[in-house]
């Protein structure tokens, strides 16, 4: 934090966009405290979000739907405190899919289903865990809305599944993670619907991140400029807008006619190159501007166009340019943003 801080000051820039991770390593008051006396805006803050695990079955959904919410109104106190621009909002993948990791074993008992199954193995004896333990858990055909649980013994172990239909026709299944990406997409509604008076009461505004479609699964369900900004439209302009991120939309056909259509609804514009190929880590795919595939001067002065008065964030995740000298990589990204983002009429 303080060497972020001080780089942007250094480099005359006004602005920094912080991480949630990072302010509470230096602490909310420090931090505060810090970018004010460097006499900074704040930009961002990221992130809140991943709203979607409430699309888990039963208790365990009700659980983590409430975790989410009050983990998103801590952020949103945060931001507040802060006087950020913006809370970014991540809105989460598919319930039960954690980002960057392995899917949980899922083993389809038919096909062409739309359910989920919980497994839970107990032995016979004292309860104990046994994961490893090979065993057959029987299918059953349920109704929507229906729950069906069986069982299985083998070699002194008791396994339960439990299968809840989402939608349709559902066949048992094991795993710990959820098809369903339409019901995703409605938990991220339902809980917009709870956190944006409360950020509208304390003066920040919700910032809605659609993210390129290869994040679907473990990172954002809401994947186009649109899908974000049709779910903004619901709430006042000061409570929900939207952030236009070049490395997440640049592909985008409508991308130009929904940055149109946003107009002073976008909170927040981030700039980033798309490397091609992508590294292995897709995460770290993101490059200086001018050294990957988008054009952004189109785009910037789509934004621009569109009312946009707000901060141009930088925002790369690139290995070699943590790796980097910092001087060296702002005077860099300094220089390319006037050259290569900033539109030359």
């Amino acid at each position: 934090m303080s060497e972020a801080v001080d780089g942007c000051a250094r480099h005359g820039l006004e602005a920094v966009g912080l991480w949630r991770e990072k302010v509470a390593e230096h602490g909310l008051a420090q931090s505060v405290k810090l970018v004010r006396d460097a006499g900074l805006r704040v930009s961002s803050l990221c992130r809140g979000g991943f709203l979607t695990a409430g699309g888990l079955p039963g208790e365990e959904g009700r659980r983590a739907f409430a975790t989410a919410l009050d983990d998103n109104r801590r952020a949103i106190d945060e931001a507040a405190e802060l006087g950020a621009a913006c809370l970014v909002m991540v809105v989460g993948g598919l319930p039960g899919v954690k980002p960057g990791e392995p899917l949980p074993q899922d083993t389809d008992a038919g096909a062409g289903t739309h359910g989920f199954a919980s497994s839970s193995a107990f032995a016979a004896s004292g309860g104990r865990d046994h994961s490893t333990t090979t065993v057959t858990v029987t299918s059953a055909t349920v109704g929507p809305g229906t729950t069906v649980t069986t069982s299985t013994t083998a070699a002194g172990v008791t396994v339960r599944t439990t299968t809840v239909s989402t939608e349709g026709e559902a066949t048992g299944k094991t795993g710990r993670f959820s098809r369903d990406l339409a019901g995703a997409r409605e938990r991220v509604a339902e809980a917009l619907a709870e956190l944006a008076p409360y950020a509208g009461e304390r003066g920040v505004k919700l910032a809605l991140e659609p993210l390129h479609p290869i994040y679907c699964p473990d990172r954002a369900v809401l994947s186009t400029l649109g899908q974000a900004l049709d779910l903004s439209l619901a709430y006042p302009e000061d409570q929900v807008g939207v952030v236009v991120d070049t490395f997440h939309v640049w592909w985008d056909p409508r991308l130009f006619e929904d940055i149109a259509r946003a107009g002073r609804r976008i909170a927040s514009y981030q700039v980033c190159d798309y490397l091609h190929p992508l590294p292995e880590d897709i995460l770290l795919g993101r490059g200086m501007m001018g050294d990957g595939v988008i054009d952004f001067q189109p785009i910037t002065r789509a934004v621009l166009d569109a009312g946009y008065t707000g901060d141009v964030e930088v925002e790369i995740f690139n290995a070699d340019l943590w790796a980097a000298d910092p001087d060296e990589v702002v005077a860099t990204m300094k220089a390319r943003y006037e050259d290569v983002v900033l539109p030359t009429a």
